[in-house]
């Protein structure tokens, strides 16, 4: 358990946001920070997910044997307190699986991609 990490592009941004202002990855980014992160949660930004139509975006990791998810079009004014409660939920996991039900509603709804970890079984 522990070991998390939550990736925020600081690049991208949402079509109804100035394109002069401040990234809203960039305010998610020191929201996070600021609130502060569950245990064993820690925070970066990165330039750029290659999420750009679906911004603001994150990434949710947990070493090699935990599946890591990607969300977007995250609003920093109204989803702090969710991604902040889905990570804490996720560090408790020794796989990334949190129950469906048990995900707050952005991590249901939002997902872009879910990707396995690199020790999981294949199907050939």
């Amino acid at each position: 358990m522990g070991d998390v990490t939550l990736t925020v592009c600081t690049t991208c941004r949402r079509a109804d946001v100035d394109p002069e202002a401040t990234r809203p990855g960039s305010i998610l980014l020191a929201a996070l920070r600021e609130t502060g992160l569950p245990e064993g949660v820690k925070v970066r930004g990165v330039e750029c997910l290659s999420a750009c139509t679906r911004g603001c975006s994150m990434v949710l990791s947990g070493g090699d044997k935990r599946w890591t998810y990607v969300y977007g079009d995250l609003n920093p004014d109204e989803h702090v307190d969710d991604i902040l409660a889905g990570a804490a939920a996720y560090a408790a996991t020794d796989d990334g699986l949190v129950p469906w039900r048990a995900r707050p509603v952005i991590f249901r709804k939002q997902s872009i991609a879910r990707i396995p970890p690199v020790d999981s079984p294949t199907q050939e």
